[in-house]
């Protein structure tokens, strides 16, 4: 079971040898891909060989590429993810509204759910406001609940003056983790079979993952739980690794302890059933022990 994530931060040469990747700096380090989840290239002051890419590509392994200034910018994603992918993308074409809304519920109530969880553990009062907006949820958030939520929680977590909008440590150190967790989703969704621009919920035109955007959505407390242990004062290169090793985590999902990575394979592959079947009991949420 590939676990591991590997970060990239300083100038390299990556090979691939005997199911190995192969990292030559000063020194030169050999990781067995088998163990590999996420290969990240932090730095621009990195060359890797087509073959290592393909290997990489071929075994499922998400490789993330960083900008200058470090921040995720790009990611790698097989054409074929799976030996059905026609097949899968025209099922996927043919999903109903209905569908859609109805596992799109689930989704943005367990993402309520876990913010409301995360607010009682810290005692904090408002609480009650996200039980009570999980309580109002109607098919397809049509009145909004989501977004309710969202203000109240960021309030109650970081201050009554925090906004997304504002450019601050805390919100790079929260966007950097929302997009470690969407390239893992995406990374699910090619490997099942499936294309990223066709989602549940999200439907902007310049948007290419908005499938990813969907399934990301009850995976953002983990990023919102990182910062608010962290209460970064800048946001450099070992807040950026502290944001990695959170992919590292165990959590609990059908019962069972498993490594974040893993949890969330199990959680993408259960909500493809629930839509192909049409039964969102099959959906397989992660419990986080805080």
């Amino acid at each position: 079971m590939s676990w591991r994530t590997i970060v990239i931060s300083r100038s390299a040469k990556l090979d691939y040898k005997l199911d190995y990747l192969v990292i030559r700096q000063q020194e030169i380090t050999r990781v067995h891909l088998s163990e590999i989840s996420i290969l990240m290239i932090e730095s621009t002051a990195v060359s890797l060989t087509a073959v290592l890419l393909n290997e990489l590509v071929r075994r499922k392994i998400k490789i993330i590429f960083c900008d200058e200034k470090r921040n995720p910018s790009a990611e790698l994603l097989p054409y074929y993810g799976s030996h059905d992918t026609s097949a899968k993308v025209r099922k996927q074409t043919e999903w109903t509204k209905e569908t859609k809304k109805m596992v799109w519920t689930e989704i943005v109530t367990e993402k309520i759910r876990k913010q409301m969880e995360f607010l009682k553990r810290l005692r904090k009062e408002e609480y009650h406001l996200l039980e009570e907006y999980i309580e109002q949820m109607t098919p397809g958030d049509s009145t909004n609940r989501e977004g309710h939520a969202a203000k109240v929680y960021f309030n109650a977590l970081f201050g009554m003056k925090f906004t997304r909008a504002a450019d601050c440590p805390c919100n790079a150190a929260l966007n950097y983790g929302y997009g470690l967790l969407l390239s893992v989703c995406n990374r699910e969704i090619a490997a099942n079979g499936y294309i990223t621009q066709l989602g549940l919920f999200h439907d902007n035109m310049f948007n290419q993952f908005n499938l990813g955007s969907d399934l990301m959505e009850p995976l953002r407390i983990l990023a919102d739980m990182q910062v608010y242990k962290m209460k970064p004062e800048k946001f450099e290169h070992e807040e950026k690794m502290q944001m990695v090793d959170m992919l590292n985590q165990e959590v609990v999902i059908d019962g069972k302890k498993n490594y974040l990575n893993n949890a969330i394979k199990i959680y993408c592959r259960s909500v493809f059933d629930a839509i192909n079947e049409q039964d969102v009991s099959l959906i397989r949420f992660y419990r986080n022990e805080l």
